[in-house]
């Protein structure tokens, strides 16, 4: 290997390194503001309960009649 080559690599591997922490530390600022906002203020109580697990919708309804062979 020449020293270029090897200069080459180590600048490239810095520079990965440092997009991957860069990125790392906008999805947590990210994530961080996302929480800031949505926690004041805001009445879950009022919200009807969601069903939680796969239940037949009227889209998949019309898709499963649609799909019959």
């Amino acid at each position: 290997m020449s020293r270029k080559t090897s200069s080459y690599t180590a600048d490239r591997r810095t520079f990965l390194k440092k997009l991957a922490a860069a990125g790392g530390a906008t999805a947590a600022v990210a994530m961080s503001g996302r929480a800031a906002v949505a926690s004041p203020g805001q009445d879950t109580t009022s919200e009807p309960a969601r069903q939680k697990g796969y239940h037949e919708t009227p889209h998949i309804h019309s898709y499963y009649r649609s799909a019959r062979l």
